[in-house]
């Protein structure tokens, strides 16, 4: 049976993942605690933060005012004013070569954003790019 192109990016194939489609998980990388837009050019539109319980806030890249990173802090975003911390280990290390958190934030390629699951924080590597807490 021939399926539309609509049919095929839309609905969401057995065994994927709830809240995603296929167009999703063909254009971005899972890199543990973030995704990764793989096309040069690719953009997002919003940045979804997502925390251990639940708990998520997508925020519109053109409404982030400034983005600092100080390795003893973390990553701090200004949204309309109000900070936005995220904080753990290895924030601007090299996850793959030229692939880091703070600066696909900075170029508008990071989709999402997830803290660490407690297994996760315990199996880390020294130096691994490692999202503690995100604080709202």
């Amino acid at each position: 049976m021939d399926k539309s192109i609509l049919h095929k990016y839309t609905v969401r194939q057995e065994g994927e993942p709830a809240g995603s489609n296929v167009l999703d998980l063909e254009i971005t990388d899972d890199l543990g605690c973030f995704g990764w837009l793989r096309g040069i050019r690719d953009r997002c539109v919003m940045l979804e933060l997502r925390k251990k319980g639940g708990n998520c806030l997508a925020v519109g890249y053109g409404w982030i005012d400034r983005i600092s990173y100080d390795p003893s802090i973390g990553i701090e975003l200004s949204v309309s004013g109000r900070p936005i911390r995220i904080k753990g280990q290895g924030l601007n290390a090299e996850v793959r070569p030229t692939v880091r958190l703070f600066e696909g934030l900075t170029r508008h390629r990071i989709p999402w954003i997830r803290e660490a699951s407690q297994a996760d924080m315990m199996e880390a590597k020294e130096g691994t790019c490692l999202v503690e807490a995100i604080e709202w």
